[in-house]
């Protein structure tokens, strides 16, 4: 099966669910979904509009859901595979949301998608995880925040191993894992 990796096409806005359904609906035979689209955005909840709660739901979360609805879709024709979600460690320690909290609610959400999504589809041998990072070591990152201990970051070649697992086939237990 295929690995689909959506940044390999920009033209493509999986926040519609038009497009979602269009994009998927096109593939082969899939075999991994790995869904990294998202965004970031940090203020205080008094600094924090609707709309930027909205924009950051829509951004992390319902691209998250269009997407996995839509793996899932092609995943059952084929016997099953493996989906990965990218949520957050501010989900799970929530003292590294703080001023966060538009981006950590979105990212929660996308953890409870992926908790629930495992428990569904768990017959249709579909495994589903998420991954958490902290503050990825990239160097836009490493310029924004120039005093922080970059050895505590994860890298992107470490995030990608641990997501090459995941999405693998000799992956055949791990599923709902955060």
């Amino acid at each position: 099966g295929a690995i689909v990796h959506v940044a390999d096409r920009p033209d493509v806005s999986l926040d519609s669910e038009e497009a979602a359904v269009a994009y998927y609906a096109a593939l082969p035979q899939l075999w991994a979904s790995i869904h990294l689209v998202g965004g970031f955005a940090m203020a205080p909840i008094t600094e924090t509009s609707l709309a930027d709660f909205e924009g950051q739901w829509r951004l992390n979360t319902v691209t998250c859901f269009l997407s996995c609805r839509e793996a899932v879709k092609r995943m059952m024709k084929s016997g099953g595979g493996r989906i990965v979600n990218v949520a957050s460690r501010p989900v799970v320690e929530p003292a590294g949301g703080a001023n966060k909290i538009a981006y950590t609610s979105a990212k929660a959400a996308v953890a409870s998608i992926t908790q629930s999504l495992a428990a569904e589809v768990l017959r249709a041998n579909i495994l589903v995880n998420a991954i958490l990072p902290s503050t990825i070591d990239t160097p836009a990152n490493r310029a924004a925040m120039p005093e922080a201990d970059f050895s505590k970051w994860p890298t992107p070649a470490q995030i990608a191993e641990t997501v090459a697992f995941l999405a693998s086939p000799e992956n055949t237990l791990t599923t709902g894992t955060l």
